[in-house]
């Protein structure tokens, strides 16, 4: 009997990052609208880009969810009816909803929805997943403060459709619903403005006493010096630190065979090389998996190839972990990407994305394929003149690799 395979969803702040979700890998795409998604730092989507990324996807056999999971205030629904409106004619997939008002609005206005229930309602037993179910939900996205077990035996006990997250940045407050960053900058985390600073560099400064000489602590952030916010500790800890990244690539096969229905990849604000190698890595495991091949630790390696903190698995297996270096860690360079197909040993046309060299060491990405290794060799620039760096941003350069290349294809640093 052929193992059925969890869907991969991927996220997309925009459109390249979009293209390079569906191309290397992804089975369908979650992102939002210029409104009412939890990212709105990232580009996001005109509603012109959300119909031709629904086209897109749809042309791939993929699919697009739209997320509307922020925590709308009372005076906001009626411009979230109006853009309901304003996008009746595009067939997203389904949405991603965390606020049981815009489920009764979604199912008053378009009661045609596919309703996912979003991480940040906080799902963690079976007696939840089946109320989303009565309120017409297919889907709930549990909080990633579950482990593995309790995912498992919330399986067992309901029939609903259950996507958990397995890669990207963890929080410290449960399933994102912190008000931190509202309390220490006024960006309410729960309308998608967090300022993130649990990840900011923060240090204990000298030791104060209250009037009765209990002994307190304060601390400060580098960038807001002076600034100093005095810090209490409790069974938990302090509630001022920066989780570990989740990475669960080594647990692809536990993940499948417990019986969830989507693998979720955190990271819209992310870059596009880091949805890229994400997906295409998440991809091969989990064929690799399907065809019953053991782990290849190389997968690891290629998530480790982007802009990270330290990696931990979150709360499957145990409480999250806090991370012991300062600030994100990378191993190489996104390079370029290819704008065309190209035989090996025949030049193919690129756009760099940081400064290349003649002789450095690279590898080139395909879909399906881990990082190949090469020289890169003579360059041209668009004009045909030799070149030996690529030292202008967004530049067209030619260059020929000793393998075939695709276009969408990516050179990256060794």
């Amino acid at each position: 009997m052929p193992i059925r395979l969890p869907e991969l969803l991927s996220p997309a702040g925009n459109v390249e990052k979009l293209e390079a979700a569906l191309r290397y890998g992804a089975d369908a795409v979650y992102l939002a609208g210029k409104r009412f998604g939890m990212r709105s730092a990232a580009d996001n989507f005109t509603i012109p880009e959300l119909s031709e990324g629904v086209r897109l996807a749809h042309s791939m056999n993929k699919k697009i969810y739209l997320t509307l999971n922020i925590l709308p205030r009372e005076d906001m629904y009626p411009a979230l009816e109006e853009y309901l409106g304003e996008i009746s004619g595009i067939p997203v997939d389904a949405f991603i909803v965390a606020d049981l008002g815009v489920v009764s609005l979604l199912r008053r206005v378009r009661p045609d929805a596919v309703i996912h229930v979003s991480t940040q309602a906080s799902a963690v037993s079976s007696y939840a997943c089946e109320m989303y179910k009565s309120l017409g939900a297919s889907r709930v996205v549990l909080a990633r403060e579950l482990s593995l077990e309790e995912i498992k035996r919330i399986r067992d006990k309901t029939d609903i459709e259950l996507e958990v997250f397995v890669h990207g940045s963890m929080c410290v407050s449960y399933s994102g619903l912190c008000l931190l960053s509202d309390n220490l900058c006024g960006r309410d985390a729960n309308l998608g403005r967090c300022a993130q600073p649990c990840r900011w560099k923060w240090r204990l400064v000298d030791q104060m006493y209250l009037p009765d000489g209990t002994p307190r602590f304060a601390v400060e952030e580098s960038k807001h010096q002076g600034e100093l916010y005095p810090i209490e500790e409790n069974e938990y800890g302090s509630f001022v630190m920066s989780c570990r990244d989740m990475c669960m690539i080594e647990h692809v096969g536990e993940l499948v065979r417990s019986g969830v229905d989507c693998l979720k990849i955190e990271g819209r604000m992310k870059s596009a090389y880091y949805t890229a190698v994400t997906a295409n890595a998440y991809r091969i495991a989990l064929d690799d998996y399907a065809a019953g091949r053991e782990f290849d630790p190389a997968l690891l390696t290629e998530v480790s190839s982007v802009s990270h903190r330290d990696f931990g698995t979150g709360h499957y297996f145990d409480r999250a972990d806090i991370c012991e270096h300062e600030g994100y860690l990378r191993d190489t360079a996104y390079l370029a990407t290819a704008l065309e197909d190209a035989p090996a040993g025949q030049r193919c046309r690129f756009v760099q994305r940081n400064k290349a060299v003649s002789g450095m060491p690279a590898q080139l990405l395909t879909p399906g394929k881990i990082g190949r290794d090469f020289i890169i060799g003579d360059m041209w620039d668009e004009n045909d003149c030799p070149i030996n760096s690529t030292p202008h941003a967004g530049m067209i350069f030619y260059t020929a690799l000793p393998m075939d290349v695709r276009a969408g294809d990516i050179v990256r640093g060794k």
